[in-house]
């Protein structure tokens, strides 16, 4: 079950107490932009962060920090009971960590993956005798280790592995645990992020609409855009609210055969405006699909099942 409140009590170096022993022992296997900016809150926060990097290179300015750095995957995982991967793919995990024993460690998997891929490590986790928990990382690296810019990690796994090491995961981002199913991190981080670039991509649209005209300026613009997403980001709840009713007519502000009518509008503004309209054209596909198959009377709502197919 998804806690409802993000941890991020335990993400400034000032609300961080020394423990002692294993509790401040960190190893960390990947120091790309995302892996370092992690050793660096460790080692602000006085955790003892073992380090090990493909390329040698990257690890001297945290030689520097005071971080220990290893030539092997082996000697760095012997040094303390929590192994942590920020590495490019599953498979350079999988390459990583190909012969080295794992048994009686804890491992957490920050890799960015697919939902599958973490429950495939789970399971091989398992057969090794580690504990696993996969991350999802909602933040870019500026914002590790600085708890007001809000980012926070998806964690999905062993239940006892987080509430084991919650207070070294949450040195660096504020912490989210998602369930028992490891592959509900990555669900979780997928998902938001699609919407994401969904938004992006209307936005790119709305800017280029206004692109061509001298009197339209983007930074006056941007405001109403910007209060414009706010405002109709609550329609997330309403359509939360119906794909668990299961009610998609009932009290419709704005149905589908509406929205569909009023597409010629859309595109042909665009091509008025020598915008492809490459980006808006796969919802409005949908859309009309789904007002052709009989449910014009629907809430947009309906379309999370018509595009399950």
């Amino acid at each position: 079950m998804t806690e409802n409140l993000i941890d991020k009590s335990l993400t400034s170096k000032n609300n961080t107490e020394a423990k002692g022993g294993a509790d401040r022992k960190v190893t960390l296997l990947g120091l790309g932009a995302m892996g370092s900016a992690f050793a660096r809150a460790w080692l602000s926060a006085g955790y003892e962060v073992t380090v090990w990097n493909r390329t040698p290179a990257r690890a001297t300015a945290l030689t520097k920090e005071g971080a220990r750095v290893t030539s092997s995957v082996t000697e760095a995982v012997a040094a303390g009971p929590l192994v942590v991967t920020v590495l490019l793919d599953d498979a350079s995990v999988s390459s990583a960590l190909d012969g080295v024993d794992l048994t009686g460690k804890d491992l957490v998997d920050l890799t960015t993956g697919t939902p599958e891929s973490a429950r495939a490590r789970a399971v091989w986790a398992a057969e090794r005798g580690v504990r696993f928990v996969d991350g999802g990382i909602m933040a870019v690296p500026p914002m590790v280790g600085i708890p007001e810019a809000g980012g926070y990690v998806f964690y999905s796994g062993s239940r006892e592995l987080f509430d084991a090491h919650r207070d070294t995961l949450a040195v660096p981002l504020g912490t989210n645990f998602v369930g028992s199913d490891a592959g509900f991190a990555a669900l979780h981080d997928i998902a938001l992020l699609s919407g994401m670039y969904g938004m992006f991509a209307g936005i790119t649209h709305a800017f280029a609409l206004i692109r061509g005209e001298q009197d339209i300026k983007p930074t006056e613009f941007a405001p109403l855009l910007a209060g414009w997403l706010g405002a109709m980001s609550n329609m997330v709840h309403d359509t939360a609210a119906r794909l668990e009713s299961g009610d998609y007519t009932t009290g419709v502000a704005s149905n589908l055969g509406m929205q569909a009518a009023g597409v010629p509008t859309f595109t042909g503004t665009a091509e008025q405006y020598g915008v492809s309209s490459e980006l808006l054209s796969p919802v409005f596909a949908l859309m009309q699909r789904h007002v052709a198959a009989g449910g014009g009377a629907m809430d947009t709502a309906a379309l999370i099942d018509a595009l399950r197919g």
